[in-house]
């Protein structure tokens, strides 16, 4: 049979897509159908599966096979969904409440039994469907409607979650930057496992620049790594910035290239390195870059 070309509005759905306006949802709904048009499986080969919560929409706007589950519990579903009919191609997606709070059971156990499936968790650090309570990747001090006083929680840091839990692939990437949205997509879908990619979102209602520059597209040269396989760990607009790998602390620290320290001083990218892996994880202070690209994968 002659191959047919796929392209995103074959996985546009006929349903109204509703967000508020500005959402960060609706970048990423771009990025995923232009990924999957990208990866060629043909529609009804597709399953999209969430929870609830704003990203719990997503079933509604791709043109597949879907379901809309119960809160918290989107990866057993889906691991019965790829278990009855392996050829297909499962996604689930979940904000960092579905998937951390009340899935945070599921989403270790769908990782560690390293399911193939293609899991998208949408980190907007807040409950925005429940109209902003503070959620379990919230900062310290966040405010809303449930903490008039501020968050005390210590934020669960979703790259250090995963590896701990045994994941196989991990990636993140930001809502904004389409040129990498979409890759991050295709890099998981490929992976043979359980892929997690993790999506910086902004919620412009309830914690508008939760991710500060990190997801303005003119700024995030300046506040992002991205990260390729072989390649030194050097960042900033100009390119005058890289991350050093100290052995004895068994951390990156970021450094500034002034001539004393230069792009050959800085650390060349590993995804298979998982000590180094969980080294990236733990970048996520105020003066530390944040990582994204492919931070893990077991395989090549």
């Amino acid at each position: 049979m002659n191959e047919i070309a796929i392209s995103p509005k074959d996985f546009t759905s006929d349903q109204e897509v509703r967000w508020c306006p500005g959402c960060g949802d609706y970048a990423i709904l771009k990025g995923i159908r232009k990924a999957l048009a990208e990866i060629g499986t043909a529609p009804h080969n597709v399953v999209f599966v969430s929870g609830i919560g704003c990203a719990a929409r997503f079933p509604y706007y791709i043109s597949s096979y879907g379901f809309h589950t119960i809160h918290g519990r989107a990866a057993p579903i889906a691991t019965g969904v790829k278990y009855a009919n392996p050829e297909l191609d499962v996604w689930v997606v979940g904000g960092d409440g579905d998937f951390l709070s009340i899935g945070g059971n599921h989403l270790l156990h769908i990782l560690r039994r390293d399911v193939d499936v293609n899991l998208l968790l949408i980190n907007n650090a807040i409950y925005g469907l429940t109209k902003g309570q503070y959620s379990p990747t919230s900062p310290i001090g966040t405010r809303s409607p449930s903490s008039p006083d501020g968050s005390s929680d210590n934020p669960i840091n979703g790259a250090r979650f995963a590896l701990g839990a045994g994941a196989t692939f991990f990636a993140r990437t930001v809502d904004a930057l389409q040129d990498h949205l979409p890759g991050m997509a295709v890099r998981a879908q490929a992976h043979k496992g359980s892929s997690l990619v993790e999506i910086l979102q902004n919620c412009i209602i309830y914690h508008d620049n939760a991710f500060g520059a990190v997801a303005e597209k003119n700024k995030s040269a300046d506040f992002v790594v991205r990260l390729e396989h072989g390649e030194k760990m050097v960042y900033g607009k100009e390119r005058d910035k890289g991350l050093v790998f100290d052995q004895t602390a068994g951390k990156f620290i970021p450094v500034v290239l002034d001539g004393t320290t230069t792009e050959s001083d800085l650390a060349v990218h590993d995804e298979h390195n998982l000590t180094k892996a969980v080294a990236l994880a733990e970048l996520d202070g105020e003066d530390e870059p944040t990582p994204i690209g492919v931070i893990y994968s077991a395989t090549a």
